[in-house]
């Protein structure tokens, strides 16, 4: 039976060590992701090929992007089993869900879901990612439309068991007549229903605020991050993670508060020399800084 004295004996000693070492006792631990349009062109070429390169860089999970019963042109039982051989998960993927807001109607987009839903089973994803606006779907009442339908969706979604969030990227910060779509985006729907993935590049770029007050404006509802630099002489060009100017330690401090579960590495141009040698440094700059 523990005394009172050892009692407190042992809670000092635990205090000590917290204080010592809270960075052991809190830090949160990430799986080292990669946003697989960042390989589209190899991806194009060889799909068992590039993932297995993609994995030897120590790169633990990956994004799927585009979907349309296939991932990459292969089934998605197929598709998983290459992951599977190359100790690869995926969390999440983007999918094709900005064709359905102008000409399609709300039961073309449901069924499309639905389809989107059986794959990421399939892959076990968590999430089902919005990726994009088409220009014409850029106006306020489209990014009202929009949010409307992501409500309907996530709702679609969640009851699958799985959740939907929304990747922005620089149109949802341009101002018309004092109205941002983000602002839509985020305060037009449900928290519950649809979570945002940030894509630090493109908020570092457009927006007037920085990820940190994003962050503290809507807490836990930034799910995933996009890891993705911004080039030092030409901010137009994105470039490896740890050699532009994004300063992802300020930003990644607030990473509890934001509601991070997961973190991609990006980088969707200017490949000097080459997309692998590129996810390469940014994979072993990332695993040595962030995570």
């Amino acid at each position: 039976m523990t005394t009172r004295r050892e009692f407190i004996k042992q809670t000092g000693i635990i205090s000590s060590a917290m204080l010592i070492a809270p960075a052991i006792l809190f830090k949160t631990k990430y799986k080292l992701g990669l946003q697989l349009y960042t390989v589209n062109q190899e991806m194009a070429k060889d799909v068992a090929a590039t993932l297995k390169t993609v994995a030897s860089f120590g790169y633990q999970e990956v994004e799927t992007y585009g979907f349309n019963k296939l991932y990459s042109g292969l089934e998605p039982k197929v598709y998983k089993q290459i992951l599977d051989d190359n100790n690869l998960t995926t969390s999440s993927g983007h999918y094709d869900l900005n064709k359905f807001v102008i000409g399609k109607t709300d039961d073309d987009l449901k069924k499309y879901v639905d389809e989107c839903i059986i794959g990421a089973h399939i892959l076990k994803q968590d999430y089902i990612v919005w990726p994009w606006l088409d220009p014409q779907s850029r106006t306020i009442d489209k990014f009202k439309l929009v949010a409307a339908k992501l409500n309907m969706i996530g709702e679609q979604i969640k009851k699958a068991g799985l959740q939907l969030a929304y990747h922005n990227h620089d149109f949802e910060f341009i101002d018309h007549n004092g109205e941002i779509g983000y602002d839509i985006i985020l305060n037009e729907t449900d928290a519950s229903l649809v979570k945002m993935e940030m894509d630090l590049y493109w908020t570092s770029h457009s927006s007037t605020l920085s990820p940190n007050d994003w962050f503290k404006k809507q807490p836990g509802r930034f799910v995933i991050l996009h890891i993705k630099d911004m080039d030092k002489t030409n901010r137009d060009l994105h470039t490896v993670v740890g050699e532009g100017t994004i300063d992802f330690k300020s930003i990644l401090k607030d990473a509890k508060l934001a509601g991070v579960k997961h973190v991609f590495v990006e980088q969707g141009n200017n490949y000097v020399p080459n997309a692998f040698d590129c996810i390469a440094r940014s994979a072993a700059y990332t695993k040595k800084n962030l995570l």
